[in-house]
């Protein structure tokens, strides 16, 4: 099944939560697969604060024909967000109102905004129900508010190493990486590149939070007991940074860092625990057992309040990031989670 890119245009002017605007915008998505004639077949993917609409690229093993989301019998669909740089309207895209890059004029987002946009493009694809809205971290943010927001859209949710609310540890970890980027002197720049240096030590900070003890210790651990420098944990933190410098930009990392900072599912109603019990979805939560970030009293809380939610616990060495390492154990979870579903035609 072959694999095809799109791009989706707003061109009216988009209200934000925040009470800013943009004048229009654009979602480059990415689908595999399939719709059938019933359009009951749609697995809706929310990616990360890094990840692209390319889901293949960076969920590797559950789009695959022995995975849990065979593209022969679904239609699988991921935008990148709002704010993002793979396509999608974000700091580096120009702004019709001024014929120039937006850079730090970029306007606060929110989950909200994003899911609002996101809903616009479902409507555009006249895709009344969705079979599975799945997201990890930032994107498990994304399908709590969705489910909440559009309680009647969605058949299966399935919510993965996130929270109901970003917590003040999450919130003081993103709040560090933006002092990284904006101690680079560069960063006051517009300037696609501005705070690039800044935004590698910012990486480094993540990796902290997004690792565990135990799989630094086994991954890292030196060979030898005389090194006095150049650790290989050292190495790894610079790599890391660079890596991201290679393919992301600060801004869209600043503004996006500070989305997840503002996702609160209960804001603006009556409670948090109101918000999730008007989910209707059937629910899966998973959380990683190693997590740091995103620690499992948080899954744990998301099941007890969305009714009928299961739990299921992953055990890594690699923290937050298992989500993205644990193929094994994931896809047999989301498998036994399918098994309980009515069946869909095969395309």
């Amino acid at each position: 099944m072959s694999k095809a890119d799109h791009i989706f245009r707003h061109d009216q002017i988009f209200d934000l939560e925040a009470g800013g605007n943009l004048p229009g915008f654009q979602l480059k998505y990415t689908t595999l697969g399939q719709l059938n004639p019933e359009k009951n077949n749609v697995i809706w993917v929310c990616h990360a604060l890094t990840g692209s609409s390319d889901f293949t690229d960076w969920w590797k093993g559950l789009f695959v024909e022995d995975g849990p989301y065979n593209p022969r019998d679904y239609f699988i669909i991921c935008a990148n967000v709002l704010g993002g740089c793979y396509g999608s309207t974000g700091p580096l895209a120009i702004n019709s109102k001024t014929g120039k890059s937006y850079f730090h004029e970029f306007p606060l987002l929110t989950v909200r905004d994003i899911i609002q946009s996101l809903d616009l493009l479902r409507l555009h694809l006249g895709l009344k129900k969705i079979h599975t809205l799945i997201g990890a971290s930032l994107g498990g943010q994304q399908v709590l508010e969705w489910a909440i927001l559009q309680p009647e859209v969605f058949r299966n949710i399935v919510v993965v190493a996130s929270n109901a609310q970003h917590s003040p540890w999450g919130i003081a970890f993103n709040e560090s990486q933006r002092m990284a980027i904006a101690a680079d002197n560069t960063w006051a720049e517009d300037d696609a590149r501005a705070g690039s240096e800044g935004m590698k030590a910012a990486r480094a900070i993540g990796m902290i939070s997004y690792r565990a003890y135990k799989g630094y210790g086994q991954s890292q651990a030196e060979h030898t007991t005389d090194k006095l420098d150049d650790f290989r944990a050292a190495s790894y933190q610079r790599y890391q940074g660079q890596k991201l410098a290679n393919r992301f930009n600060a801004f869209t990392y600043w503004i996006l860092s500070k989305v997840m900072d503002s996702h609160h599912v209960g804001r603006g109603r009556k409670s948090i625990e109101a918000a999730l019990k008007s989910i209707k979805a059937k629910t899966l939560v998973i959380g990683i057992e190693s997590d740091i970030l995103f620690p499992i009293t948080e899954q744990k809380f998301l099941a007890d309040n969305i009714p009928h939610a299961q739990l299921k616990l992953i055990d890594s060495l690699f923290g937050h990031d298992g989500f993205l390492v644990e193929t094994d154990q994931f896809n047999k979870i989301l498998m036994q989670f399918n098994d309980q579903q009515k069946p869909i035609a095969t395309v």
